[in-house]
């Protein structure tokens, strides 16, 4: 690799770094605005004009605040446990493919991090790396509440793990590639021979079992079980404060953003449009491809706000009953029926 190549990488890594955290800052903003919105409120107002600014105070809050560890607490594990949540977190948009390439002059861009053929395997070893820093600070906290939200979190990653890899399997009997960036070119565009490119139309029951996977290993409502403040207090971050709360509160909101990207590379086109064939400048079309795929995460994560909001959290037993009971069953379902459709269609 050329050094030209190692520093264009370089840069790409701290923008898709920097895209992250500050979209994960305004997700906090975002969310009480809608949570006003539905609720007939009017949401932060004070900080800047329409409350812009609310983030960064609550951000300086995080770093002026005092640093508790309490006396009983594991010292170094009560440090490792939050920041491996957001190293993990932060790891997660690696192999997203952000756009096509871009050619400026002779150079050209690759828009993303790295293609590697095991793109969805890594992101799957990423996520399960992701429970050990909930796993380690609810431990580590030395509290009965925060353990028992450390336990639930395990439990519940490793339910919903198997139905969300289920569900990727049927998808690789359509694709044949565990590379995102193949799977986001094969969506090229919008129809082809008769039919929708995007794989949400090749595998709808596949994407809703995704989803529901998704919001589950995010601890989004209504699957929020370990952080429940109605039965553990605060759940693993209880004993938590200043930065190190802030790593956990921000790993939630990242991971938020890297599956909703990941919905939408994998189901949704990525960075694929209507009518992109028609446009003759190629770095338009990439442009314009990375407008559209934000626009397509920014959905989902209003999806994600918007049930939030909505629907009721579940109870623990309905939750490992939805996971082991039902989307199982159906993930498996969904493989042997996608296995007959394309053994027919050969």
């Amino acid at each position: 690799m050329e050094l030209t190549d190692i520093i264009v990488k370089v840069i790409l890594i701290v923008i898709v770094f920097a895209i992250s955290l500050v979209i994960a800052m305004y997700s906090t903003y975002a969310e009480r605005k809608i949570a006003a919105f539905f609720q007939d409120r009017v949401g932060p107002n004070r900080a800047g004009p329409f409350g812009m600014l609310q983030p960064l105070a609550d951000g300086a809050k995080m770093f002026l605040k005092e640093e508790i560890i309490p006396t009983r607490a594991s010292g170094l594990l009560f440090i490792v446990g939050p920041s491996l949540a957001i190293l993990t977190a932060c790891i997660g948009s690696a192999v997203i493919p952000w756009g096509q390439k871009l050619t400026i002059g002779s150079t050209i861009i690759d828009l993303q991090v790295t293609d590697i053929n095991v793109g969805i395997l890594y992101i799957f070893g990423v996520v399960s790396l992701g429970v050990y820093g909930i796993m380690i600070g609810g431990w580590a906290s030395n509290n009965k509440y925060s353990l028992l939200g450390a336990i639930r979190a395990a439990s519940q990653n490793i339910s919903y793990e198997i139905s969300m890899g289920l569900s990727i399997i049927a998808l690789l009997l359509v694709t044949g590639s565990l590379s995102l960036r193949e799977i986001a070119e094969q969506q090229h565009g919008f129809w082809h021979d008769g039919w929708f490119t995007w794989n949400f139309f090749k595998q709808p029951l596949g994407f809703l079992i995704f989803i529901v996977c998704a919001f589950a290993e995010t601890n989004r409502t209504p699957f929020d079980l370990p952080e429940c403040e109605t039965e553990l207090v605060g759940g693993y971050h209880t004993e938590y404060s200043s930065m190190k709360l802030g790593f956990y509160l921000f790993a939630e909101y990242i991971n938020m953003f890297v599956s909703s990207a990941v919905m939408a590379t994998l189901y949704f086109g990525g960075y694929n449009f209507p009518f992109m064939e028609l446009i003759d400048s190629p770095n338009l079309v990439t442009i314009i491809g990375v407008v559209v795929l934000f626009a397509k995460i920014f959905a989902f994560i209003f999806f994600f706000m918007w049930i939030r909001w909505t629907i009721p959290r579940f109870r623990y037993d309905q939750l490992m009953n939805l996971g082991w009971k039902t989307l199982i069953p159906l993930a498996i379902a969904n493989i042997v029926i996608t296995g007959i459709v394309i053994t027919l269609l050969n």
